[in-house]
């Protein structure tokens, strides 16, 4: 397991990480989710030790399962930075059997690492171009290549969807569920809330340098948002305006979506309206993480 824990940071006078604490479970596909500046990338670049937290008492630290982080424990963790950073004359396939070969796999390992992943990834036909002669997509595609190419134990990407089209982002997640599912903590970053909504396990919330929710993410669900109810009927649902109890938040002719004080208001709609001639459907509304979010950092 990796815990961040009490981490600070500072540029200057700008305080732009505060206590920030949260941990990445082994097996486990951690969203690391929060606007431009909020302080994710930091957070990520201490935790692979490019940048050092504050020095003395209250810095913080990086630990892996109980013990501090190490420049050799950072060896076995595969690192995706948002800025692409393969080398553009390159061709695709040298270029990671040489990352792997610098992470200490033999010739013919680094081989077949390299060629499994660029047809998992979809690169297999361009595996010998030239970075720079890639569409900005298929970059984006070889750059997570090389951040897996070595059999990392541990993964921190940032923004690792960016740019990718439908069929990429399917690739890519799928090549991430396996290595979640083999045990390797995952932990990325990601605008596309829709994404990290559909794959992750837990989920890091961060606004203004601090953690404002950390968790599973059902539980986080659970915990930052307004229940509320749908019911689709085959009749006008105006009427539900009128029970006591209860505020309808959106509502088009037979659809209602509405908060319910107790249990037994929304009970006291269902029976009503299938005492007025029939219910298509009626149960709780399952909030999105883009509301959960709103939520969190307002």
């Amino acid at each position: 397991m990796l815990e961040i824990r009490d981490v600070n940071k500072h540029y200057g006078s700008r305080h732009v990480l505060r206590d920030v604490s949260f941990t990445v479970g082994n097996g486990r596909m951690t969203g690391f989710v929060g606007g431009n500046g909020a302080g994710k990338t930091t957070t990520m670049r201490i935790i692979l030790g490019v940048l050092a937290p504050d020095s003395g008492p209250a810095s913080g630290s990086v630990l892996l399962d109980g013990t501090p982080l190490t420049a050799g424990d950072r060896r076995r963790f595969g690192y995706m930075p948002e800025e692409r950073g393969l080398y553009p004359k390159m061709k695709v396939a040298e270029q990671l059997v040489y990352l792997a070969r610098l992470h200490g796999l033999s010739p013919a390992e680094a081989r077949r690492n390299t060629a499994e992943l660029l047809e998992r990834l979809g690169l297999g036909e361009r595996a010998g171009d030239p970075v720079e002669g890639l569409s900005l997509g298929n970059q984006q595609r070889a750059q997570i290549a090389a951040a897996l190419v070595h059999d990392p134990e541990f993964l921190v990407l940032d923004e690792p969807f960016s740019g990718l089209d439908p069929m990429a982002v399917e690739a890519v997640q799928s090549v991430l569920k396996d290595y979640a599912a083999g045990g390797v903590p995952v932990l990325f970053s990601s605008h596309q809330l829709d994404i990290v909504e559909r794959l992750c396990d837990d989920l890091v919330i961060i606004a203004d340098g601090q953690i404002r929710a950390a968790g599973q993410s059902e539980q986080l669900r659970e915990q930052f948002s307004t229940p509320l109810f749908e019911i689709h009927t085959d009749g006008d649902a105006g009427w539900i305006r009128d029970v006591t109890g209860v505020t309808v938040v959106d509502f088009d002719g037979g659809y209602a979506a509405f908060e319910a004080e107790t249990d037994a208001a929304s009970q006291s709609v269902l029976s009503q309206a299938i005492a007025r001639g029939g219910v298509k459907s009626f149960g709780p509304q399952r909030p999105s993480l883009a509301t959960i979010f709103k939520e969190v950092v307002r």
